[in-house]
């Protein structure tokens, strides 16, 4: 196990850097729309967010593995002799950037209701479109404001990883899964190992966006 549990817990943060990343950006275009002046597209953001928080993240991964890849033929991966590896990695993240993007929509959204109602107005009054207005004055804003959410969206992130073991993406639990059926008399010394690597993983996370939080918060 010793050799192979920085390769797993390195696929892991890999896997929770690009998920974070896709579902920032996914999840700042979902809140822009659920706070846009245009009906159909807050009705959009809204159906998306709520469909997808009230889904398992477990059938979204399946979905992306068997529904995308193995019945529409979709590929995220070029041919070569690392494709099955990274098309499933690549499945994963996609999987999980759907699944998190709308939570992070949900905290940049606790954050706007921070921004005081007479700012977007009085930017309004001067000429602001709605989208200059959202980048400028909302949303630094409601970033600042939704930072610890954020945290724990990340932290909520780094453990939904584990899931991406159901369609083989060779991460912390499953090589937990393997080393187990090698060695099922040291069950709760491998169990310990992987959550003590699961702790190192989030708990700076936590302290650090705690930290940020309180550093960053809007003074009123």
């Amino acid at each position: 196990m010793g050799p192979e549990l920085l390769p797993a817990f390195w696929t892991t943060i890999k896997l929770t850097f690009w998920s974070a990343l896709g579902s920032m950006i996914l999840g700042t275009i979902l809140t822009a729309m659920r706070v846009s002046p245009v009906a159909i597209l807050r009705t959009i953001a809204t159906f998306y967010i709520n469909t997808t928080r009230n889904t398992p993240l477990t059938l979204i991964v399946l979905f992306a593995s068997l529904g995308l890849y193995v019945n529409l033929d979709i590929t995220l991966a070029p041919e070569g002799p690392n494709f099955t590896t990274q098309n499933n990695f690549n499945l994963a993240v996609l999987a999980f950037v759907i699944y998190t993007s709308s939570f992070v929509a949900e905290s940049l959204r606790s954050g706007i209701n921070t921004v005081p109602f007479g700012q977007a107005e009085a930017a309004r009054s001067l000429g602001l479109t709605f989208m200059q207005n959202f980048r400028h004055i909302i949303f630094p804003q409601a970033f600042r404001g939704a930072i610890v959410p954020l945290g724990n969206t990340l932290i909520a992130l780094t453990k939904n990883t584990t899931i991406a073991s159901v369609i083989g993406v060779a991460e912390a639990s499953l090589l937990m899964k393997a080393t187990v059926e090698d060695y099922a008399d040291q069950v709760f010394v491998i169990f310990g190992i992987i959550a003590l690597g699961f702790i190192i993983l989030t708990l700076p996370t936590g302290l650090i966006f705690g930290a940020a939080g309180k550093r960053l918060a809007v003074k009123r």
